[in-house]
């Protein structure tokens, strides 16, 4: 007899009889991946895990549910705790994911030097033996006291180990290595992955558990990422950067505990990761001097202001469809400015090839870096060098006219810290903003305006 099976979107999760080339659900294309269909050896009466877990839950009056504030706690980490909301709280389900070797588990093992010294933590690893974490631990300098590990796959041991030992805090290193042995499908499936992480999510409220689950993402996609998870979860951290590069960063992809906008900053050494509390100098640190095609701007990541630089490229092409590409700005954004800068600008930028890039891996998605990327691009075009002591903010409208941007006081304040002397504004900024001492600002009430005053 065939055994049946079903298509999971590796996107949105969303589960189909038939393969398709688009999800119906999500319209993502070539995201169907067939697994085969779950079936239960047990029941949910004799299953461990479901036993274990099993409470009676009776409806409640609205007005008798308690509204007081949550619980938290602080990781040692203040970039994490920063990402967290503020640090984490008690009884949450928190899903770092990324992609393997970016730092997931180094991060995790950091933070339990900090929490052993109120909390009991256990580390669970599936893919590392109990040796092998604490010769990492001991390069990492984590403190031992109070730390218990478990080298298991099984969901019904891992679970009556935290009934045995009553953890404050649970990580588990990987989600994709667990297995419930009530099920049928191999380890690593969605349908697996998805059944431990709902497991893990009854423990967390059902215990107060606070859990920590790392999830591996490779480039393709994987079929077990965190895509599917992110719906069961209370928070989802990305930990971004390349493995060439020292810098990673930390961002919220969802949060039911605080804002999705802040980022945290790390470098990785050789003895683990360090925190990197001012960003700014990082993404600027090596910045050309004198050079065509790069501008520094400011962007707000939460209530913290970031500088970043944009490095813009032009070349004259002879192709009849001249090359587009953008690395951490996004593609349809700089689209609409290359066509207005064209347009309004005057400057005949179709004929040539355009290259996009913004320096430390930042994707800048608010309309406040627009100027500052004109003005890289139009500086590449005529080959001639912004001043070094110059930044650009403000957004840029489809006339060419520039608008203002929210919290420009804290960006000016962040870009005179970091001792530009001059700044390109909008000439209307929103209500009254006073510069900072030793700030000069440059108004201007188009893209026009801007490329003469500078170029």
């Amino acid at each position: 007899m065939k055994a049946k099976t079903i298509f999971f979107c590796t996107e949105c999760g969303n589960e189909t009889p038939k393969w398709a080339g688009q999800c119906p659900s999500c319209r993502a294309w070539n995201t169907l991946v067939e697994q085969p269909a779950e079936t239960k050896k047990k029941t949910a009466a004799t299953s461990k895990s479901g036993g274990a877990l099993r409470s009676i839950s009776r409806p409640r009056l609205m007005s008798e549910v308690e509204t007081t504030h949550e619980l938290r706690f602080e990781t040692g980490m203040n970039e994490l705790d920063r990402v967290l909301g503020g640090g984490a709280v008690k009884g949450s389900l928190v899903l770092v994911g990324g992609a393997p070797g970016i730092g997931k588990s180094t991060l995790m093992l950091q933070i339990c030097d900090n929490l052993c010294r109120f909390a009991s933590v256990l580390y669970v690893s599936g893919e590392e033996s109990e040796r092998q974490i604490k010769l990492r631990a001991e390069r990492l300098h984590v403190r031992s006291e109070g730390l218990y590990v478990l080298a298991e796959t099984n969901l019904e041991d891992i679970l009556e180990s935290v009934r045995q030992l009553k953890p404050d805090v649970l990580i588990v290193d990987s989600i994709q290595t667990l297995f419930n042995g009530d099920l049928t499908s191999a380890p690593g499936s969605v349908g697996q992955v998805k059944d431990c992480t709902m497991t893990l999510m009854q423990l967390a409220k059902g215990q107060g558990v606070t859990v920590f689950v790392i999830g591996h993402v490779n480039k393709e996609g994987s079929i077990a990422g965190p895509k599917v998870l992110e719906h069961m979860v209370d928070c989802v951290l990305y930990f971004e950067g390349e493995q060439q590069n020292s810098y990673r960063i930390l961002r919220a992809a969802k949060n039911r505990f605080g804002a999705t906008n802040e980022i945290g900053v790390f470098e990785m050494a050789d003895t683990g990761l360090t925190e990197v509390p001012n960003p700014s100098e990082m993404l600027l640190s090596g910045r050309p001097q004198d050079t065509p095609g790069t501008c520094v701007t400011c962007v707000m990541e939460g209530v913290r202001p970031v500088l970043a630089e944009v490095q813009a490229l032009l070349a004259p092409t002879s192709s009849n469809v001249p090359r587009r590409t953008s690395n951490g700005f996004n593609f349809n954004r700089t689209m609409l400015l290359l066509a207005v800068l064209e347009k309004r600008g005057g400057l005949m930028v179709s004929t040539c090839d355009a290259y996009i890039n913004v320096i430390g891996g930042l994707f800048l998605d608010e309309p406040a870096a627009d100027l500052a990327m004109v003005v890289a691009l139009a500086s590449s075009f005529r080959d001639k060098p912004v001043p070094n002591d110059l930044a650009a903010i403000g957004e840029v409208g489809l006339t060419g006219e520039l608008r203002s941007v929210n919290a420009l006081g804290q960006r000016l304040s962040e870009v005179r810290r970091l001792g530009f002397t001059k700044c390109l504004v909008p000439y209307r900024t929103g209500g009254k903003v006073e510069a900072p001492e030793g700030l000069q600002l440059i108004k201007v009430r188009n893209i026009r305006e801007a490329l003469a005053v500078l170029l």
